[in-house]
């Protein structure tokens, strides 16, 4: 991955300017869509774009009564810079994934295999036959969420987790945390090794993802004053802490959140995606299986969602969002890849608004059909 003009990478100038603009322009005013936003997108081996606007840190609490936030006095704002880690929130589940699929090629995972196989005292997936293709393609039945941020023990949440049996029919399509919760216990079991440890060193250490590990990550960019009745918990301003309250519960160590990273080093690993599973001499996966994990239905990434993607969507795109306002897109029909990370979060969540995301993939699109 090198920096270079959008002409190398066979990108339209002009399309790329505009996307930078209108990046900028989402940071601009009294209530932005994000306080502060990172940008990065290229092609082929080509980082064309990597650029930053607004702030890292903006706000000091959330105002409930006026509805606002609190701004900082200006000298003690933090500047949003390329070089800001986010925190991840679901972007997380596509490190689970690989990290599952890496296990699939060395053998030591079925990926029809039943949980209840690997995880026989999760006795109500065991019953229900709940796979890890159920799992990794989110059409294992589970329900969305579990409140494992309101068990006092450590106990108790895996009692919870262990006891929670599929809401609706294996098979159809119902985005869930639990389904990467899961996979993460099913594989620390079968390799023996907690998931920071796989992701790191069969993930980030070898790509050279210097800036992606799990928390705490203090140098981040701010999310959310994080207090009831919005939220799920009372843990006022959190930067540098996971922002998802039953990873914060459950350690900041996930299957579904907790990990933070930079732009450049999720370009990075959009570009081994790309290249078929290897970056330089690193190879993270075999192209056959990267393959298995970006044909539909997909494995742990969502195909085709124009809803994010806008008009980067196709039937080579395959991406993912987050919570706190990350996502990542990459497209093996053109070989582009496009990484917009926001604090949105920041400072208290609101109604979803993927339309920046969109316009910004139409962008990316335009700039390879305008060359």
């Amino acid at each position: 991955m090198r920096a270079g003009a959008p002409e190398r990478a066979g990108l339209d100038p002009g399309e790329l300017c505009r996307l930078v603009r209108e990046v900028r322009q989402l940071t601009a005013g009294d209530h932005p869509w994000a306080p502060g936003v990172v940008v990065a997108a290229g092609r082929g081996p080509v980082l064309a774009v990597h650029e930053a606007a607004g702030y890292a840190v903006r706000y000091a609490a959330y105002d409930a009564a006026a509805d606002a936030g609190v701004e900082l006095p200006a000298a003690e704002r933090v500047p949003m810079t390329v070089g800001t880690p986010f925190d991840l929130a679901s972007l997380t589940k596509l490190f689970t994934a690989v990290a599952a699929v890496q296990q699939i090629e060395r053998g030591t995972l079925a990926i029809d295999g039943p949980v209840g196989a690997y995880l026989p005292e999760f006795r109500a997936a065991a019953r229900h036959g709940v796979t890890v293709r159920g799992l990794l393609t989110h059409t294992s039945g589970l329900r969305p969420d579990l409140p494992l941020y309101d068990c006092p023990t450590a106990d108790e949440r895996l009692a919870l987790l262990r006891a929670e049996a599929p809401a609706g029919p294996p098979g159809v399509h119902r985005y869930s945390d639990l389904n990467l919760l899961l996979l993460q216990y099913v594989l620390e079991r079968v390799t023996g090794r907690p998931l920071d440890v796989l992701v790191r060193d069969g993930i980030t250490r070898p790509l050279g993802m210097t800036s992606t590990r799990f928390g705490p990550c203090p140098d981040a960019a701010a999310t959310e004053d994080q207090r009831r009745p919005w939220a799920k918990a009372d843990r006022g301003m959190l930067r540098g802490e996971v922002h998802d309250e039953n990873a914060w519960a459950l350690g900041g160590v996930a299957g579904h959140a907790g990990l933070f990273s930079t732009a450049r080093d999720l370009a990075v690993f959009c570009r081994a995606l790309l290249a078929g599973g290897s970056y330089g001499p690193a190879r993270i996966l075999g192209p056959d299986f990267v393959d298995l994990m970006l044909t539909p239905p997909g494995l742990g990434f969502a195909l085709d969602q124009r809803w994010f993607m806008g008009e980067l969507a196709g039937k080579g795109a395959a991406g993912h969002t987050g919570f706190t306002g990350t996502s990542l897109v990459v497209d093996r029909a053109t070989d582009t890849f496009l990484v917009l990370l926001a604090n949105t979060v920041h400072p208290r969540r609101r109604a979803p608004d993927s339309r920046p995301r969109a316009g910004a993939g139409s962008r990316m699109a335009w700039a390879v059909r305008g060359v």
